[in-house]
């Protein structure tokens, strides 16, 4: 079916990788694994992946992984990069990257309308740009009502300003003044931040004790009693490539408070999701991994907005009206990890 280039881990890419070498590999059991460094895990999908490399047959290869790292890519077929980004314009070392594949997958329209304003020159035109959503695996998130004495707001993402952990303590700070019967759990420790630097988030919201920290776990199977719990998920981002986690909420049944901008947009709608649409976007700056060379939304002017919406949220809780988000799970059901393999295989068929 095709060679696969991605990494095995319980990270972004990771976790998207494994999924659709699973799905590839139960329907085409030909799919080839490529690992970008050392698996974290090794069951069977890895292992009949990485045993089909002995295939020779000329395939596409799809390469799973950062835009400026698109050079690489193994056998004689098409070479197709599957980038997941969060920003508005790319470097040139990016597009140079991007330049060396014949086709690209991206997770949703907005990173498609992306690629196409940037790579203008670069010979990528409609019929080699397609929009191939991530999924959710429904048979392991599903649907659960929370049972604890407080409502419980969740977040996940590696601490970063992109995913607006500058202000989201803020935000629960002002929705809920007083309240003890509320707590924000925050799952963000992120390996590639200095130590240093992840102590300033760790303490600033450790300083509130209805915050929870909790540490990353190794498994997406780790991730369900932690999220059965949870009653919504708040992710006022700047900009997400996709956002695994929301799309793994609404399987659920959890309600989702989000930022109405990038690639979340592709499955975030009014009906499944209290949305708040930024008023202007603002240059990307964190001094840490983004300089400013593009742009994400700005949250200025809807803090009121997302502060309300968990205090609505809180409210329905109070009174017993949070009830299943019956439209998320509708949602995660069109969004699986099978619909994604088989997107794949549609645009591949169609050649």
């Amino acid at each position: 079916m095709i060679d696969l280039i991605t990494p095995i881990n319980n990270l972004g890419y990771g976790v998207a990788g494994y999924n659709i070498l699973k799905n590839l590999l139960q329907s085409h059991r030909t799919t080839a694994l490529y690992p970008v460094s050392k698996p974290e895990f090794v069951d069977e999908y890895v292992l009949a992946g990485l045993k089909n490399r002995d295939d020779k047959t000329i395939k596409p290869c799809v390469k799973i992984w950062h835009q400026n790292d698109l050079f690489q890519f193994v056998g004689h077929g098409e070479h197709i990069g599957f980038p997941i980004f969060e920003l508005t314009e790319f470097s040139e070392e990016e597009k140079l990257s991007l330049s060396h594949c014949d086709k690209i997958f991206v997770c949703s329209k907005w990173a498609k309308e992306i690629i196409l304003d940037q790579m203008i020159g670069h010979f990528f035109d409609d019929g080699r740009v397609h929009v191939v959503p991530l999924g959710v695996d429904t048979e392991l998130f599903k649907p659960h009502i929370g049972t604890r004495p407080q409502t419980i707001f969740f977040n996940c993402g590696k601490w970063e300003k992109r995913k607006g952990h500058d202000i989201l303590l803020l935000l629960f700070q002002e929705a809920f003044k007083n309240e003890n019967d509320v707590e924000l759990w925050m799952m963000c420790e992120n390996p590639f931040l200095p130590p240093q630097e992840a102590a300033k988030w760790t303490s600033a919201y450790a300083s509130d004790p209805r915050v929870k920290l909790i540490p990353r776990v190794k498994s997406q199977q780790d991730m369900i009693p932690i999220l059965q719990n949870v009653d919504c998920g708040v992710f006022p981002s700047r900009a997400e490539g996709w956002n695994l986690e929301i799309l793994e909420l609404m399987s659920m049944g959890k309600h989702i408070i989000a930022t109405d901008y990038s690639a979340h947009t592709e499955y975030c709608t009014d009906s499944n999701s209290m949305l708040a649409t930024p008023y202007k976007n603002e240059p990307a700056v964190d001094n840490i991994w983004f300089k400013g060379e593009a742009e994400w939304a700005s949250l200025e002017g809807i803090e009121g907005l997302l502060a309300g919406y968990m205090r609505d949220a809180y409210s329905k809780w109070k009174d017993g009206s949070l009830v299943q988000n019956i439209d998320g799970i509708e949602t995660a059901e069109k969004y699986t990890w099978t619909a994604c393999a088989n997107r794949i295989k549609e645009v591949l068929d169609e050649n």
